[in-house]
């Protein structure tokens, strides 16, 4: 999800995609011979006002969604394809804004409105299994969410600092009962983030780790990141990770693999890889590439050895700023991340 600015920053003269990128590794990698950088267009997106936000893949099929921010349509990219096709109209099932996108291993869609909730697709049908709202009447801002092994689903809010949750057992049990229920905070954080301004930006991208038993949780405000257990019964429930050779400042979207972590720093058009360790207690900088034809890189997934990164352009004309889009939209293969 975007965080307003008054700049965008820019390090880099390559312009066009499918063009060189600045990268720059941590000391202890400098003899070591390093891949080349290269952006380049994954797919293409319909529509001169998409303003992209999530992505997710789903792990049976190949295939990979895509949300617009702007209008709640969902996007599909079968094996293959080159441009995507309309797969969810926009404001299906009374959806504004589109932006995190998760697909779990029963090969369900879970597609985030950041003004409501998440709403739970089946993939073959499309038919919509279950909604979960946040109650009450204020502000919020559902943005991303992460899903464990078990099927457990945990959200981020940035306008409030608490992740939500929602069980498998809650998915079937809203479905038999109406379909609707409301969202439930399991984690508050509001006594480790940082301070920042009321109307401030903060909880972000979320991923688990590969067993289950904790979550990586950006705040894009402060730059830093926590690591939360899952387990109810753990002694250091929330901790900030100690972070070594940057922060994640604009961090957007994370990417979970093993012990490396992948970063979207949405305004400083920036992604980076970051290697885990101490049970997710702390991580250092491996590698950073940035790039203004990133264009507000929002989120990012890793797909086939590929890293799909979203080119969400919010600062021409979307959510960061006016100005004019350069159409087709896209999502972006970066190599060398």
């Amino acid at each position: 999800m975007f965080r307003t600015i008054s700049t965008i920053v820019t390090a880099v003269a390559c312009t066009a995609v499918a063009a060189c990128a600045t990268a720059t590794e941590t000391p202890k990698a400098t003899n070591v011979s390093q891949p080349t950088t290269r952006i380049s267009t994954a797919y293409e997106l319909p529509g001169d006002r998409v303003y992209p936000e999530g992505i997710a893949a789903d792990p049976h099929t190949g295939d990979i969604y895509v949300g617009s921010y702007a209008n709640g349509a969902i996007y599909r990219a079968t094996p293959g394809a080159k441009r995507a096709e309309t797969y969810l109209p926009e404001g299906a099932d009374g959806r504004k804004t589109a932006n995190g996108l998760k697909v779990d291993a029963a090969g369900r869609l879970w597609v985030i409105d950041s003004t409501t909730g998440v709403a739970v697709y089946d993939t073959t049908s499309r038919a919509l299994i279950a909604r979960f709202d946040v109650p009450g009447t204020g502000p919020r801002l559902v943005n991303d969410l992460a899903i464990t092994p078990n099927g457990t689903a945990y959200l981020t809010d940035s306008l409030h600092p608490v992740v939500y949750r929602i069980t498998p057992d809650q998915v079937t049990d809203a479905a038999a009962h109406g379909g609707r229920a409301d969202l439930t905070t399991q984690f508050d954080l509001s006594a480790t983030i940082s301070t920042h301004a009321p109307d401030a930006f903060t909880l972000n991208g979320i991923v688990s780790d590969d067993s289950g038993r904790y979550l990586l949780i950006v705040d894009m405000n402060s730059g830093e990141l926590y690591r939360v257990a899952t387990a109810s019964n753990s002694p250091d429930p929330i901790r900030k990770v100690t972070m070594r050779g940057a922060d994640l400042k604009h961090g957007d979207g994370l990417e979970l693999h093993g012990d490396t972590l992948w970063a979207a720093q949405n305004a400083s058009n920036t992604i980076t890889r970051w290697k885990i360790s101490d049970d997710g207690a702390s991580v250092e900088l491996e590698r950073t590439v940035t790039d203004e034809s990133l264009r507000i890189p929002t989120t990012l997934i890793r797909s086939n050895d590929r890293t799909l990164v979203v080119s969400s352009q919010f600062d021409k004309g979307g959510p960061m700023g006016p100005g004019t889009p350069i159409t087709p939209f896209a999502v972006l293969t970066v190599d060398g991340i």
